[in-house]
C-alpha cells in the first residue's frame, strides 16, 4: 500500500501538470530575459574561463561552482535516462530534450542570479544560498515556511537520489564487470567520500573541478568515436529524430512504437531530470562562488544545462540512434552498454568506468546540497551528524535492494521543484532588472574603454 501511495505521488509530481509548470516557467523567464540565455552562451564560456580564480566574496571559484553543480547533474541520467526516454518515446524524445534544455537555460540562469543576490553568511562565516534563502530573503519572512519545505525535501531526497541508489549502482557495476565484492566497494566508497567531505565545499569543489572535466571529456570522446565510425548513418539518424518528434515512431525490432505525446513527455521528463533546471539544486552550489556579480555567475550557471543536455545527452542519444540499439530488446543503461560493447574495443569497460565516476561525483555534489538544506532547518550543529549519516548511507546502499528508495527519492526530488518554481515566477522581475542593469553597465564600460583606446 505504501508503495502504491508513492507511485501515486510520483504520477502527480512528474505528471503533465508539473512538466507544463517547469516548461512554462522556463518560457516565461526566457521571454523576460529577451533570449539572452541563448544569445549569451559564447559570453558565458568567456566568463567561465575568465573567472577560474574568482573575484569577490565566496568559498569556491566560479569555475569550480559550475563543476560542483555538474557533478550532481552529469550522472547516470545521461546514460540510463536518455536510453529510457528513447526506449519508450522513440528517437523523437531526444528532440524534445533539446527543446527542454533551451528553455531550461533561462531557468538555471535565474536560479543562480537569485542564489547569489540573496545569499547569506552563516554562523561559520561561509556564504550560503539557494532556493530556501531567496524564498526567505526575496519573498519575505512570511514565505519562510515555503523555503523550509524546499529544505526538508532537499535534505531527504539526496539520501535516495544521490546516496544509496548511486552507491548501489557503482557496487553492481564493479561486481559484474570486475568481480569486486559489494562489501569491498561499499567500504572503499564510504572512506573516499568521507575524506572529501571532511574538507567541506572547498574540497568537494576541488575534486569536482578535476574529476568532472576528465569524466565528461572521456565520455564525449568515446561517443564521438562511435559517431565517427557510423558517420554515414548520422544524417539519417537526425532526420529520424526530428520526424519522430512530430509524427511518432513506428514499431520496429523490439520497439513497441510511440506517439508524439509519448515522445514529448519522455523527452521533457528525462531532460529536466537530467539537467535539474527548475528543481533548485544547482543554485546551492553557485551561491558559494567567489563573485561580486549575480548575473555573471548566472551566465556561468546556465552552461550546466548546456553541457549536460545539449552536449552529453545529445551524444548519448545520437549513439543509440545511429547504432540502431534503440529499437532492440535492452532498455536503460543496458541499451547504452550494448552500443558501446559492439562499437568500441573495451567499450563495456569504458562505459562502466564512466558510470562509476558519474555516480561518485553525484554523491559528492548532492552531499553539499543536502547539508545546506539541513543547515537551513537546524543550524550549523547538524553538519557533522549529516555527514556521518551520508557516509553510512553510501555503505548501506551497496548492501540492499533499493526499488522503493528510488521511487521515494524521485517523489521528493520532484516536490523540491514546487517551492522553487513559485519563487522563480514571483522573483522573475528581480532577475530581469538585475540582468538589464548588468548588461547596460557593461556596454557603457566597453564603450568608454573603446573611446579611451581611440584617444590614446
Amino acid at each position: 500500500m505504501f508503495e502504491q501511495i508513492i507511485d501515486t505521488i510520483n504520477g502527480l509530481v512528474w505528471g503533465p501538470v508539473m512538466l507544463i509548470l517547469l516548461l512554462g516557467t522556463g518560457i516565461y523567464l526566457s521571454i523576460g530575459l529577451k533570449g539572452i540565455s541563448i544569445t549569451r552562451i559564447p559570453y558565458a564560456f568567456k566568463q567561465l574561463f575568465k573567472g577560474r580564480k574568482g573575484s569577490g566574496e565566496g568559498e569556491i571559484s566560479p569555475f569550480n561552482a559550475l563543476m560542483t553543480a555538474l557533478s550532481s547533474t552529469v550522472g547516470t541520467g545521461n546514460i540510463a535516462g536518455v536510453a529510457t526516454a528513447i526506449g519508450i518515446g522513440g528517437p523523437g524524445a531526444l528532440f524534445w530534450m533539446w527543446c527542454t534544455a533551451l528553455v531550461g537555460l533561462a531557468t538555471k540562469f535565474a536560479e543562480a542570479v537569485l542564489a547569489v543576490h540573496y545569499r547569506e553568511t552563516d554562523e561559520l562565516g561561509k556564504k550560503v544560498g539557494g532556493p530556501m534563502y531567496y524564498i526567505k530573503n526575496g519573498l519575505g519572512e512570511n514565505w519562510k515556511w515555503l523555503g523550509a519545505l524546499f529544505a526538508l525535501f532537499g535534505s531527504l531526497a539526496g539520501f535516495g537520489l544521490a546516496n544509496t541508489v548511486q552507491s548501489n549502482a557503482v557496487s553492481q557495476v564493479l561486481q559484474s564487470n570486475f568481480n569486486v565484492p559489494t562489501l569491498v566497494s561499499g567500504v572503499v566508497m564510504s572512506v573516499l567520500v568521507a575524506i572529501v567531505l571532511l574538507g567541506g565545499i572547498k574540497r568537494i569543489a576541488e575534486v569536482a573541478g578535476k574529476l568532472v572535466p576528465f569524466m565528461a571529456i572521456t565520455y564525449v570522446t568515446a561517443t564521438l568515436c562511435i559517431l565517427i565510425l557510423n558517420a554515414s548513418d548520422l544524417p539519417a539518424a537526425i532526420v529520424l529524430i526530428v520526424d519522430s518528434a512530430f509524427n511518432g515512431a513506428a514499431a520496429t525490432g523490439g520497439f513497441a512504437g510511440a506517439t508524439v505525446m509519448l515522445a514529448l513527455r519522455m523527452g521533457v521528463a528525462r531532460g529536466i531530470f537530467s539537467n535539474e533546471s527548475g528543481l533548485g539544486s544547482a543554485p546551492i552550489a553557485h551561491a558559494a562562488a567567489e563573485t561580486n556579480s549575480p548575473v555573471r555567475q548566472g551566465t556561468i550557471a546556465m552552461l550546466g544545462t548546456f553541457i549536460d543536455t545539449l552536449i552529453i545527452c545529445t551524444m548519448t542519444g545520437l549513439v543509440l540512434v545511429v547504432t540502431g540499439v534503440w529499437s532492440g530488446e535492452p532498455q536503460g543503461a543496458a541499451m547504452t552498454l550494448a552500443a558501446f560493447s559492439t562499437e568500441l574495443p573495451y567499450g563495456d569497460i569504458i562505459l562502466s568506468l564512466c558510470i562509476v565516476l558519474f555516480a561518485f561525483t553525484t554523491m559528492l555534489g548532492w552531499s553539499y546540497y543536502g547539508e545546506r538544506c539541513a543547515e537551513f532547518l537546524l543550524g550549523p550543529r547538524v553538519i557533522v551528524p549529516f555527514r556521518v549519516l551520508w557516509v553510512i548511507g553510501i555503505f548501506l546502499g551497496t548492501q540492499m535492494s533499493l526499488g522503493l528508495v528510488w521511487k521515494m527519492s524521485d517523489a521528493l526530488n520532484g516536490m523540491m521543484a514546487i517551492p522553487n518554481l513559485i519563487a522563480l515566477v514571483l522573483l522573475g522581475p528581480v532577475v530581469f532588472r538585475l540582468t538589464r542593469e548588468y548588461f547596460v553597465a557593461e556596454q557603457a564600460e566597453t564603450s568608454s574603454q573603446a573611446s579611451a583606446d581611440r584617444a590614446s
